[in-house]
């Protein structure tokens, strides 16, 4: 019988039905999940792109455009999540285009959420474990992002999320001096945090496989212990990048998973990681993995997101996502964002691809979502 009356997509809604035996019409009351919110990330369209090539940037309306549009029964995208630099917005834009931006945002029917700051050398910041000067610029990118932050959340396009960070440095420099640059690591965080702290926000660390001191699960923790201040600094998880911690690239003796593993061999090592690392994750990337890594343009090799459904995915989205979102709403977390980094421009211009990313998440929120 059920699906002969409609289900709306809201947080409180009604099913009216009528019996066969002329029994008076009742209300049913069902309370779904109204939490995470799930958005979209923007960066796609800017992170291993290139001006002049087969894979050019892609606008920030344009993805924009391609975010609103996404329909899956109903149920629509809820938010972005911003890369705070050229060419989608100047990490020194005045007040009022950075107003301007969220009035854009916002008319499309779209929330904003975390913020990456753009803390690399060749942005506004430099390396993390650099020299004074090069630490004291990933402080700056830090401050400019919070400041943008200020602003998006006074407009009221913004109620939720994290400014994001990573080491800015490759796991080659770090392996130089593990201990030391490690050290240099958690004293850059600590003032960003300082600073940070100052707006209200909280900053995610990236766990990915390209960051230095960040490359491996155990190095994850050991940074993030090293910065010891967990109320200001955390994890910022996804799903793809997290999988490649599994199995060891960048750090083999951080491994916990060999090729040919076992079913049960795999959530048992899933289960390490995410009680080791979920404590910390205040931000969280849904993506999918088919255990390749992949670089283009300047942007150093790292996990390979592939599309939702593809048959070489090695991950069951709904499920992982279950490890890392357990609690969730006790550290704060209000969205869930798609991540679908150095995908070809063919695939990020399709309008389906965001259609299978959105039933994607829809299925993450109905297994594992609150209100």
């Amino acid at each position: 019988m059920k699906d002969d009356f409609p289900l709306f997509n809201r947080d409180e809604c009604s099913i009216i039905a009528a019996s066969l035996s002329n029994q008076p019409l009742t209300t049913y009351t069902l309370t779904m999940s109204s939490l995470p919110k799930l958005h979209n990330a923007m960066w796609p369209g800017l992170v291993g792109k290139e001006p002049n090539t087969d894979h050019p940037p892609i606008s920030l309306d344009r993805m924009l455009e391609l975010t609103a549009a996404a329909e899956v029964n109903g149920q629509k995208f809820e938010g972005v999540d911003l890369f705070l630099f050229h060419p989608h917005t100047d990490p020194d834009a005045s007040d009022d285009d950075i107003k301007a931006m969220a009035d854009k945002i916002a008319a499309k029917g779209l929330n904003v959420g975390s913020l990456v700051a753009p803390v690399w050398p060749g942005t506004v910041g430099s390396t993390s474990m650099g020299t004074a000067e090069d630490r004291a610029k990933f402080v700056l990118a830090v401050e400019k992002a919070c400041r943008i932050g200020k602003v998006l959340n006074e407009h009221g396009v913004r109620k939720y999320g994290v400014i994001r960070i990573d080491a800015a440095d490759s796991p080659t420099n770090w392996s130089a001096d593990p201990a030391g640059n490690t050290k240099k690591i958690a004293e850059t965080f600590r003032e960003a945090a300082k600073v940070a702290q100052g707006y209200g926000e909280r900053l995610a660390a990236e766990g990915e496989i390209c960051w230095g001191g960040m490359h491996s699960w155990k190095a994850m923790i050991d940074t993030l212990e090293a910065t010891g201040m967990p109320e200001v600094v955390g994890f910022q998880a996804d799903l793809a990048h997290t999988y490649l911690y599994l199995m060891g690239y960048n750090a083999p003796d951080a491994a916990l998973l060999q090729p040919g593993y076992s079913d049960g061999e795999f959530w048992a090592a899933y289960a390490k990681m995410t009680d080791a690392l979920r404590p910390w994750t205040i931000d969280f990337h849904v993506a999918q993995n088919d255990g390749s890594v992949h670089g283009t343009g300047s942007h150093d090799k790292t996990g390979r997101h592939c599309q939702a459904d593809d048959p070489n995915g090695k991950l069951d989205i709904t499920k992982c996502s279950g490890y890392w979102l357990k609690d969730a709403a006790s550290r704060g977390i209000k969205h869930i964002c798609w991540d679908g980094c150095m995908f070809p421009n063919a695939v990020l211009e399709d309008p389906n691809t965001y259609n299978k990313i959105l039933a994607a998440m829809i299925k993450v929120r109905e297994a594992n979502g609150w209100s």
